[in-house]
């Protein structure tokens, strides 16, 4: 049977092994071979087949132009009535104009959403979804914005809107499940896409998730869900994986996860990590509103820019930027 290789994360100096999935701080010499009836390791890096070494190893390809060799922010902007974090906080154009406009400067890209997926959430009409979205990204456009923009949908007509206004990316939460259009949309334009694993829809999500084993039911539907995308039509370096915190997952699914995330290396794919504020963080941490979760989703960012994850998914844009700058400075290789 197929065994999965995750890396053991090392993180700066002395480095002793190739960088993991090409970063400037991370780097790792062994590995655990992990399989459904077991689990073995830590064995050397060089004793596994050349083409695992690849995967784990190798440069990803820049997303919408930038180099995945150092962590990559990505700022949340939902412009939605009911999201479970900032709901309401910019569902005007102005508002959500300048909320944009004032992440630009510490994000890397911006991730606009139209539709809330948190648990319970009910679906949005298409011709909502893009009065929300749209408009917004044309408005960034035309003040000169150049950050690039990822689309936050499900919908190929949604996404269509948001790249025709001057978005570059598609961030898919079902990974082209809910609608498979969206792909042949992705590959005709050639832009970068999101895949991300979620069990069940987000009204019912939360209702008893279970799973034989969190960590290889999340990689294997991710390898499904990437052969779909290449089977469309959709370049294999255009894709960025995301094992979906908090969509269809308990406290221990969710811990398991972060703890083990650099098993989605296996995938030889950019890993996206979107954790901030989330209702587990405020579990753990006893912190009832999303809000209140800053130094929470902080923590957990850095754990996952110590397991390789090239892209951050945050709320609290220039704080999660200024503590990267620091946790970046004292990881970077000797000279």
């Amino acid at each position: 049977m197929t065994r999965r290789c995750q890396p053991i994360p090392r993180s700066g100096a002395p480095f002793d092994g190739p960088p993991l999935a090409g970063s400037a701080t991370v780097w790792c010499d062994q590995v655990i071979l992990r399989g459904r009836e077991s689990v073995t390791g830590p064995v050397p890096l060089a004793d596994c087949a050349p083409d695992a070494q690849t995967r784990l190893t190798e440069p990803r390809a820049p997303i919408c132009g930038l180099a995945m060799d150092r962590p990559r922010i990505m700022g949340v902007l939902n412009v939605t009535p009911d999201s479970f974090s900032d709901g309401g906080d910019h569902a005007t154009l102005t508002a959500a104009v300048a909320r944009a406009r004032q992440m630009a400067g510490d994000v890397d890209i911006l991730d606009i959403g139209g539709e809330s997926t948190r648990p319970g959430a009910d679906d949005v009409t298409i011709a909502d979804e893009i009065r929300r979205t749209s408009d917004v990204i044309a408005a960034l456009r035309a003040a000169g914005v150049e950050t690039p923009i990822s689309i936050d949908t499900r919908k190929a007509r949604v996404a269509e809107a948001a790249l025709d206004a001057g978005a570059d990316m598609v961030n898919d939460v079902a990974a082209f499940t809910f609608d498979p259009e969206l792909a042949d949309l992705v590959a005709e334009r050639d832009v970068p896409v999101c895949l991300m694993h979620a069990q069940g829809r987000p009204d019912t999500m939360q209702n008893d998730p279970r799973y034989d084993d969190v960590l290889l039911d999340v990689m294997e539907f991710l390898d499904d869900r990437i052969a779909f995308a290449t089977s469309r039509g959709i370049a294999r370096e255009r894709i960025v994986t995301d094992p979906g915190i908090g969509f269809g997952k308990t406290l221990e699914h969710n811990v398991t996860l972060l703890r083990n995330l650099s098993l989605l290396h296996d995938l030889g794919l950019p890993v996206l990590l979107g954790v901030s504020r989330k209702r587990f963080i405020g579990t753990i941490g006893r912190a009832d509103k999303a809000k209140d979760r800053m130094a929470g989703s902080l923590a957990v960012a850095l754990h996952g820019t110590q397991q390789g994850a090239q892209i951050l998914r945050v709320h609290d844009t220039y704080e999660t930027r200024q503590a990267i700058r620091l946790q970046q400075a004292m990881m970077e290789r000797e000279i």
